[in-house]
């Protein structure tokens, strides 16, 4: 028989209970007791739908972050929350954004918060982790709690419990050392805590405990492959069985590596590793499990049941109870229920799955490989009628969009002239002065914003009463911002209900979701639109907008747009042909947007591509073909204007001084990134590359409710331009502003503006 089990479970909750409740408890409005009441009730909930598998992920929930979670129960805290008293769930809402709640900051040593643990994307995802921090004289301390008070749940419900952990050596490469010590050198010191904690379980009755060692799917040199040798000789005497996870990507020179190491099991993510199924059935020794991720847990599109059955037939023959089926990795990245969405479009929602049809899906196989295509023969025909009807649909392909593809040339992505020469025409124009002061876009997204959208949405507003209210924000903003002394202004995208969702909703060849939301990070989520069909922009989408907010002011208004690639990435795009084609698609839509407000008389145009590392493939051979298109799609949507216009660009929360080549390459007359929790250490990459165009360090780190002092902002920036020349740096937040409240904007935009005047008087 055929063994069935999941690697993760979305745990936000079906309807963002988690967020809600997050965010009620950091503002002071509920209890401790209440939001464990809550994550209980959901854990709960989520182990009901795993009720049908063979084995149900524990360990899994977390209250902010997994990663954050296992370098807690590691006794990995940074040392400047070590000390700090109460519950220890405050002390790690204090790592993961500076402070827990109001009520629980009751001394003067955390009163005014803490700097927030180091974020960013988790792999080639949307998901943003903590990063672990490391020092030479780091030690680690187990701490169970946490899973064992989670395990003891799941046994009082009667779930088949499978615990989930990060494995030893991705945490050690998914952190950071402080002090630039070497962090296999902690190797030693972190696997007796993992040996303890397996023990733990094992008294406890757990038979299997999954492992996740995404980082095998990496390149990784000699010594690190080395470190997973060390790794698991060191825990193979363990009274559990290790099932070992590999996802997001392919083996390849790893594979000799992973078949060998002296666990009870291996999971391979076949949506991305399909071809290496039969390599590791051949050299995978003769007692271990072999669990195939066969369902796609990052893609929303319903799984090609009888295509899968083709090839997994012999295998399950082959193998017999040894082989394990799950999705491909945690379904942390897919919406909850498809079953809620009642207003998608019909056509496109019978081509959907979310994470509970990706679990009836998996239940599906098994029963057609334990008991024959025939025990569900009517669910198969069902499936296939889906496939195949999105495939024939006219709506999937337009001919038009094709032929202005086959019309694109190397001309497009050219600027008339280089960037000093632009520069030049800029500084005329624009007349800015030094260190030159704006955000990256959105203001706050008030209760009063969300609630005249939701009535307009749900036809209880008409338009014009909707739009002047939002005219009356966007006003507001400009008045701040005016107020401040901020020297480019933005409109603060009153009207947007996502920097991605609301271009979508205005593109050909998108459809969208009620509930169907996606964590983020933390209590941050968002509902990525469904690419299901060619791209295409039927009308302005921004254009009257930001012609509005110009109006108001004589100073410089951004025009904000989403680049395609970051588009791209924060959607759940189409399997049916290359990215690379729905990006250049993407990149024609949104470049005819920048022309058009080039000719409202915009002249200072940020596009942002937030997420232009995140689609990274995760091995570096690889990088060159994503970055030729992902860059030359930029330029396609960045470089039809004017010398005079000044194109931004906006990257936030991944490395990138290992493509700053590329970034140059863009060749945007600004870019402004995150820089503020990481000290501006993303400046490294400056040392070494002399990076030829302007650049706005983030100095306010927007992520945590924290308030940057101006001496904060100072230091930040003279960091800054020990690499930067100082005539070519802006001073910014790291990103948009709108999960702010505006009583933390002000003070901290004050002191943002006050520190780029004393800049500029000791220039």
């Amino acid at each position: 028989m055929v063994t069935t089990h999941n690697l993760g479970f979305p745990r936000i909750g079906a309807k963002r209970e988690l967020k809600f409740a997050l965010e009620s408890y950091w503002k002071g409005e509920s209890s401790l007791d209440e939001l464990k009441a809550l994550g209980a009730q959901l854990r709960q909930r989520h182990w009901a739908h795993q009720a049908d598998l063979g084995l149900a992920a524990v360990g899994d929930f977390a209250f902010y972050d997994q990663v954050l979670d296992m370098s807690f129960t590691l006794g990995n805290l940074p040392e400047r929350v070590q000390g700090f008293h109460g519950d220890t769930l405050d002390n790690y809402f204090r790592v993961a954004r500076g402070r827990s709640a109001k009520g629980a900051e009751d001394h003067a040593a955390c009163c005014g918060g803490v700097a927030a643990g180091e974020m960013t994307k988790w792999f080639d995802t949307n998901y943003h982790y903590i990063v672990p921090e490391f020092s030479a004289n780091t030690e680690f301390e187990l701490d169970a709690s946490r899973l064992l008070e989670q395990l003891a749940e799941a046994k009082a419900q009667g779930v088949k419990a499978k615990p989930v952990l990060v494995g030893p050596v991705t945490y050690l490469a998914l952190g950071k050392a402080r002090d630039d010590s070497d962090k296999l050198a902690l190797l030693p010191r972190i696997l007796p805590v993992y040996a303890e904690l397996l023990a733990t379980l094992a008294a406890q009755g757990v038979e299997w405990v999954q492992i996740d060692e995404p980082v095998l799917v990496t390149e990784l040199s000699a010594r690190w492959q080395q470190a997973y040798v060390t790794a698991y000789d060191a825990l193979a005497n363990c009274k559990v069985k290790l099932l070992l996870a590999t996802y997001f990507g392919q083996l390849l020179g790893n594979l000799p590596l992973a078949v060998k190491l002296p666990v009870h099991g291996l999971h391979l993510d076949t949506i991305n590793a399909r071809a290496e199924v039969d390599a590791v059935i051949a050299h995978l020794p003769r007692d271990r499990v072999l669990s195939l991720g066969v369902i796609n847990g990052r893609n929303i599109w319903k799984t090609d049941l009888a295509g899968v059955l083709d090839w997994l037939e012999p295998v399950a023959q082959q193998l017999g109870e040894r082989l394990w089926i799950a999705p491909s990795c945690s379904l942390l990245h897919v919406p909850v229920d498809l079953a809620s969405e009642q207003k998608l479009d019909a056509e496109v929602r019978s081509w959907l799955a979310f994470a509970l049809q990706k679990l009836d899906e998996l239940n599906i196989l098994a029963t057609a490989l334990n008991q024959g295509r025939d025990a569900v023969q009517a669910e198969l025909a069902a499936n296939s009628a889906a496939i195949a009807a999105r495939r024939a649909s006219s709506r999937v392909n337009n001919p038009a969009v094709k032929a202005a593809l086959a019309k694109i040339s190397p001309a497009l992505g050219q600027r008339k002239n280089a960037y000093p020469a632009r520069a030049g025409k800029q500084a005329a124009l624009l007349k800015l002065p030094p260190y030159p002061t704006t955000t990256i876009g959105s203001f706050p997204q008030t209760s009063t914003i969300r609630h005249a959208r939701s009535q307009f949405k749900s036809g209880a507003l008409d338009e014009a009463t909707y739009r002047n209210a939002m005219r009356a924000e966007i006003e507001r903003s400009v008045r701040e911002q005016e107020a401040l002394g901020l020297d480019v202004l933005v409109h603060g995208e009153a009207e947007r209900n996502d920097m991605v969702e609301y271009f979508g909703e205005q593109l050909d060849g998108y459809a969208f979701s009620q509930f169907g939301w996606v964590q983020s990070y933390g209590s941050r989520c968002v509902k990525p639109p469904i690419l299901f069909g060619d791209i295409s922009r039927p009308k302005a989408m921004t254009v009257e907008w930001i012609k509005y907010a110009q109006s108001l002011t004589t100073r410089p208004m951004k025009g904000m747009l989403t680049g395609p690639v970051t588009i791209l990435n924060w959607s759940f795009v189409r399997d049916d042909q290359p990215r690379s084609v729905s990006c250049y698609q993407l990149a024609l839509a949104i470049r005819a947007e920048v022309l058009d407000l080039e000719k409202a008389g915009v002249r200072v145009i940020q596009i942002d591509e937030a997420a232009l590392r995140e689609g990274l493939p995760l091995r570096k051979s690889q990088w060159k073909e994503y970055l030729d298109w992902a860059v030359t799609s930029f330029r396609i949507t960045a470089n039809g204007v004017d010398d005079e216009t000044q194109i931004h660009t906006h990257m936030c929360y991944s490395e990138f001084n290992d493509i700053i080549a590329s970034i140059a390459d863009m060749d945007a007359d600004v870019i402004t990134i995150e820089t503020s929790r990481s000290d501006m250490e993303l400046l490294d990459a400056f040392d070494n590359f002399n990076y030829p165009n302007e650049i706005g360090p983030g100095v306010y780190d927007i992520h945590s409710p924290n308030i940057p002092t101006e001496e904060h902002v100072v230091q930040l920036m003279k960091k800054a331009a020990e690499r930067i020349p100082a005539q070519r740096l802006w001073v910014n937040p790291d990103c948009g502003l709108k999960t702010r409240q505006w009583e933390e904007v002000i003070p901290a935009l004050t002191n943002m503006v006050a520190a780029a005047k004393r800049l500029r008087a000791s220039a």
